[in-house]
């Protein structure tokens, strides 16, 4: 990587990441790369809070995963050296506390990096819930007669349909990208967004409700805040039309679940969904035996591209720190606002 810190400097960095998800993050060069700039201590369990707070004493940088612990006062008082936390995922909130930016420690997240696969399986999801997929393959499995297999609700193409974004976020944003490139008209319920970005955007902002009553597919990609808590329930859902279908790549946080549940059982609606309230999805979860439902386990951005990505954004903010230049994707405490 360009830029890195001199090999005479041997800071320490603890990475808190388990030997699988090392593999999948962190390409033979990138850890190379992070070798030859640190002293590295890798904890043999990355969610054993004794182990991490061992091998905290004289470390530079803390690399955190999903599963770490969350760096508190408790953990902090071990971290005599401790500059910067740089998360290889993309909320922070799990992983640090007030404490943490108290003490003047840095925190980055690598967030930016899953723009890109959540909105391309956002997009998949919309254009299997457009032709109906899902409901021709359960039918198919389940043993239907083709001629039975073949019924389904109208099926309609992207190119022209309303499509509602639910969130304007960098995900939402990469998903507003690829459907609008595919010819959809796409409008937007945001109360952040200004008309001069939805003009940059290219879409039109719209309330919710509005988006919600005249879209044949609705994506939501709104962050995860307390006022976003089930912002989608039994009231909103009734505003879509017979036939339109939800999309969520983002958190279960953000839709009723049960009331999604009720809406899909009278097979109104359709959805494509990769988070769940209660994971792993239970195996008798009715979810699973719907056949309007296209389920993925929590999945959206495990590509191999994008797990690179987010080993190689956090090992540059480690030697950013190493060498003296600024970080990229810090974040500040009101991160701890995105609870999930």
């Amino acid at each position: 990587m360009p830029g890195s810190p001199d090999p005479a400097d041997r800071s320490r960095v603890v990475v808190a990441v388990p030997p699988a998800l090392r593999a999948q993050l962190f390409t033979a060069e990138v850890w190379r790369e992070l070798e030859r700039a640190a002293e590295l201590a890798v904890p043999d369990d990355h969610r054993d809070r004794a182990a991490v707070a061992a091998a905290l004493p004289g470390a530079r940088a803390l690399i955190t995963s999903w599963g770490a612990p969350r760096v508190d006062a408790g953990l902090l008082a071990s971290a005599d050296r401790l500059e910067l936390v740089a998360h290889t995922g993309s909320a922070v909130a799990p992983y640090v506390t007030e404490e943490v930016f108290r003490r003047g420690v840095l925190v980055t997240q690598a967030g930016d990096e899953m723009a890109r696969p959540v909105a391309e399986v956002a997009l998949a999801f919309t254009l299997s819930l457009l032709h109906r997929v899902q409901r021709f393959d359960h039918a198919l499995r389940g043993g239907a007669t083709w001629e039975a297999a073949g019924q389904a609700p109208p099926r309609h193409e992207i190119h022209g349909s309303d499509i509602g974004v639910i969130g304007a976020s960098r995900t939402g944003r990469a998903y507003i990208a690829l459907a609008k490139a595919m010819g959809a008209r796409v409008g937007v319920s945001d109360p952040y967004l200004s008309e001069a970005d939805a003009r940059e955007l290219g879409v039109e902002r719209v309330p919710l409700d509005v988006l919600l009553s005249r879209s044949r597919i609705v994506a939501v990609h709104a962050p995860v805040t307390e006022e976003t808590h089930r912002m989608i329930g039994a009231e909103q859902l009734a505003l879509m039309p017979d036939g339109a279908g939800l999309v969520n790549t983002a958190r279960s946080w953000l839709v009723d679940e049960e009331a999604l549940l009720a809406e899909l059982s009278s097979g109104r609606l359709d959805a494509a969904i990769d988070v769940f309230d209660a994971e792993p999805l239970p195996v008798d979860h009715p979810f699973r035996s719907l056949p309007n439902v296209l389920l993925t386990p929590h999945q959206a951005a495990g590509s191999v591209e994008c797990r690179q990505r987010l080993g190689a954004s956090a090992v540059d903010e480690v030697l950013r720190l190493l060498s003296g230049r600024p970080q990229l994707h810090a974040v500040t405490a009101d991160a701890l606002a995105r609870l999930h």
